[in-house]
């Protein structure tokens, strides 16, 4: 049944006041806790019921949080927005489907084994217990509900130090969880969350002595904070995916692609198009295919340099301009243009601070190289070590593969958007947290398991 565009608002808005003006209503009720150190002990309790959980039981919950998140799909995108001011109604939709859809669950929990004449042993997963999680604003809810189903499905629990900015819409995601597994004939807290995360909240969480494992999902300070806790730490920290295009591209596809990515959710995803990298040859035939057929828009030099004093700050990036549109950017420039304008385009060098830095906005500039060998080190250089996601259009497999050795990144995209690497338009499966820093990768629920050898001797050996 078709949701109507009035009683959603009406939803959201309803949401949004009881959570603002009743906080104190809400204390330790569906996982949401006034205090740091409640919330780790009602998830310790929590886990100790999950861990007793058989694993359907466990799916029987994850189920259920897939059905309940594509039923709030849309009023989760539009509390994000709301909230945050980032960011896509109907992209943040796609992607709590994608999250419902294709993340994980208990399917991932596998065991290795070995049968020989001295017995058998067997390599299994088995839980951390209460996993510490930092969350973004960027894909609060989406992020949310992605590690509670790969955390629960391992045996864990999960306490998230959400971001400040999204609070609303993160203890939404968290309540639902909560719900879903209730109903499901699961614990309360499996999945828990604070009225007013703080940075002295993140800091009890990191020293807990209940909190083993870490998972950062945000900047790079957020990271580097949880890689000096002293505790197991997975980071997704940030990217800068360039995306090459060499001379035997398909460059009328690869102009649709590269702009489709980058303006999927107004560029929130880290994996994200955030420059390309163009040979020669093929540049200004990429350029006006994403002028004329795109949505693109070519911003004068004058423009660009009302950009950067716009989107840039001396300590970083202006955050209200993240996650706006095309359109929204350029009239804080003094530029009014159509709604079907939906990107920023030009042509820079790899120092110009609109291509060098990751702007999480539709601003796309592109790099011209003399040759392949010029647009990959290029590449490499606009990455800046990151090994988080890059893209490349080629028909060349010998491109394809030198391009892939130089990058060294956990995704690489060929031939298609962006969001391909994260099941949508792409095989595999979903995530919204991507540890390339630490090197998981693409995270599931196998991510959060400990791997535990079991050994009997001399037995169960029937070779």
């Amino acid at each position: 049944m078709a949701v109507s565009e009035q009683l959603v608002q009406e939803i959201v808005k309803d949401v949004l006041a009881k959570m603002q003006l009743q906080p104190e209503a809400n204390q330790g009720m569906m996982g949401v806790f006034d205090d740091m150190n409640a919330a780790i002990a009602a998830a310790k309790t929590a886990q100790v019921a999950v861990h007793a959980l058989s694993m359907d039981q466990r799916e029987k919950i994850i189920s259920n949080i897939r059905k309940k998140t594509r039923e709030n799909a849309e009023i989760l995108a539009r509390m994000g927005v709301e909230e945050t001011g980032m960011g896509n109604v109907g992209h943040k939709i796609l992607k709590h489907q994608l999250v419902a859809e294709k993340t994980p669950g208990t399917e991932d929990i596998t065991t290795v084994a070995w049968s020989g004449d001295r017995g058998l042993t067997l390599i299994e997963m088995g839980p951390f217990g209460v996993i510490g999680a930092i969350t973004p604003c960027t894909n609060p809810s989406e992020t949310i509900i992605c590690n509670s189903i790969g955390m629960i499905a391992g045996g864990n629990t999960v306490v998230f130090n959400a971001h400040p900015a999204a609070i609303k819409t993160s203890n939404f995601a968290v309540r639902l969880v909560n719900e879903a597994s209730v109903e499901a004939g699961g614990p309360e807290n499996i999945a828990c969350s604070l009225v007013k995360p703080t940075l002295e909240s993140s800091k009890i969480m990191m020293s807990h002595k209940d909190i083993p494992l870490i998972a950062a999902t945000g900047g790079p300070g957020v990271v580097t904070a949880v890689l000096s806790s002293g505790k197991r730490g997975i980071g997704a920290g940030a990217g800068n995916p360039p995306a090459l295009v060499d001379e035997t591209a398909d460059i009328r596809k690869a102009a649709a692609d590269i702009v489709n990515g980058c303006t999927f959710d107004n560029n929130l995803p880290c994996i994200a198009e955030k420059e390309i990298v163009a040979v020669d040859s093929i540049a200004d035939e990429l350029m006006n295919y994403m002028i004329t057929e795109q949505g693109c828009y070519l911003a004068s030099k004058e423009i660009q340099d009302k950009l950067i004093a716009t989107v840039l700050t001396p300590k970083g990036l202006n955050r209200k301009c993240v996650g706006r549109s095309a359109k929204v950017l350029l009239s804080m420039v003094g530029v009014e243009v159509s709604d079907d304008i939906r990107c920023i385009v030009f042509e820079g060098e790899k120092e110009n601070p609109l291509i060098s830095e990751e702007l999480m906005m539709p601003i796309l500039g592109m790099v011209r190289a003399k040759d392949f060998d010029d647009a990959v080190e290029k590449a490499v250089w606009l990455e800046h070590g990151n090994r988080h996601s890059a893209h490349i259009h080629s028909k060349n497999v010998d491109n394809i593969t030198k391009y892939a050795k130089a990058i060294d990144t956990a995704i690489l995209v060929k031939n298609g958007p962006s969001y391909s690497a994260i099941g949508f338009g792409g095989e595999g499966f979903c995530t919204f947290t991507i540890a390339s820093r630490t090197g998981e990768g693409l995270t599931s629920a196998s991510t959060f398991t400990k791997r535990r050898r079991c050994v009997m001797c001399d037995s169960l050996c029937i070779r």
